[in-house]
């Protein structure tokens, strides 16, 4: 048979009902942050939540239908989703863009979305990372990323990444899918230029020169003998008939090294130069062709717009 034994305070003999309450103000005190801690998800559901969208999309060229999600963002209906959600296709509650560039590794954030057709679904998690860079399914790079370990499944694209405060701080976009609460969402920055873009253009101009290239590295030899910045550069694999770069003389086997005197090392540092401000305007592209160093003025262009916006 087991016994159990009253616990004695060996220096004060006091009796177990002291015991309790000695513990006592601990477990209070983490009553009180669990509490605060639903507090902030259900005040930034409550706040958010009626202007997060079900988007059903019908009428895709293959002939079957996609689902994701939008929130609304500006009094007059704006929606804010994830390009692929939508792909090939009176005064609302809307919800408050916040600044994104404001978060901290650490922060509560909650997600809402409608994962798998389960609408109005919340999760929440914490800050993991900030400044992650995306790539797109077209190749493009996406900067200021923010990573959460919020639940994130397929359907909750498109949708809020809300702080406590009840501000929309990001789009959420993507998930590694073999692993454990690696999630990104858009940053609010980000979101906010483009939709500025669309809602003032309908569209948002990219910089094209038509180039296809892979990063590779120099030999000291001849990063000491061109007195090069980066021990790297942009190997030109190919060209394109309609590309800005062939037209101004550009080879395949050409190793760019630099753009209007700013060096660049690898694919991703072209990509981030070519910003919408320099399309039309004549830019400098220094290349390594053979043993020379060569500088090649490149007028780029704007990409031809995709079918989805």
């Amino acid at each position: 048979m087991t016994y159990l034994t009253p616990v004695y305070d060996p220096i004060s003999a006091t009796e177990p009902a002291s015991a309790a309450a000695s513990i006592s103000p601990a477990s209070a005190e983490d009553l009180v942050l669990l509490d605060a801690y639903s507090r902030a998800v259900i005040g930034a559901v409550d706040r958010v939540g009626p202007a997060v969208l079900h988007l059903q999309i019908s009428g895709v060229k293959d002939g079957s239908g996609a689902a994701g999600s939008g929130v609304v963002f500006t009094p007059d209906a704006y929606v804010l989703t994830n390009s692929h959600v939508v792909s090939g296709a009176e005064t609302p509650t809307f919800a408050q863009l916040g600044d994104s560039r404001r978060l901290r590794v650490g922060q509560l954030v909650v997600a809402i979305g409608n994962p798998f057709g389960f609408q109005c679904t919340v999760t929440a998690g914490v800050v993991s990372a900030l400044g992650r860079s995306l790539r797109t399914r077209s190749g493009r790079l996406i900067d200021s990323v923010i990573q959460t370990d919020a639940a994130l499944n397929p359907g909750n694209s498109g949708g809020p990444l809300v702080t406590a405060s009840g501000e929309v701080v990001g789009i959420n976009t993507a998930i590694i899918g073999m692993a454990q609460g690696i999630c990104f969402s858009i940053s609010a920055a980000t979101v906010e230029f483009v939709a500025s873009r669309l809602i003032r253009d309908g569209r948002v101009r990219r910089c094209y020169i038509g180039v296809a290239g892979q990063s590779v590295p120099l030999s000291r030899r001849v990063v000491r003998f061109h007195e090069l910045a980066r021990e790297t550069g942009v190997r030109v694999q190919s060209t394109a008939s309609d590309g800005a770069a062939r037209a101004a003389g550009m080879l395949s086997g050409d190793i760019i090294v630099a753009v209007d005197g700013i060096a660049v090392g690898d694919v991703d540092e072209l990509h981030r130069l070519m910003t919408e401000e320099r399309v039309g305007k004549p830019m400098p592209m220094t290349v390594l062709r053979l043993t020379q160093k060569l500088e090649i003025t490149v007028t780029p262009r704007e990409s031809a717009p995709r079918a989805a916006a």
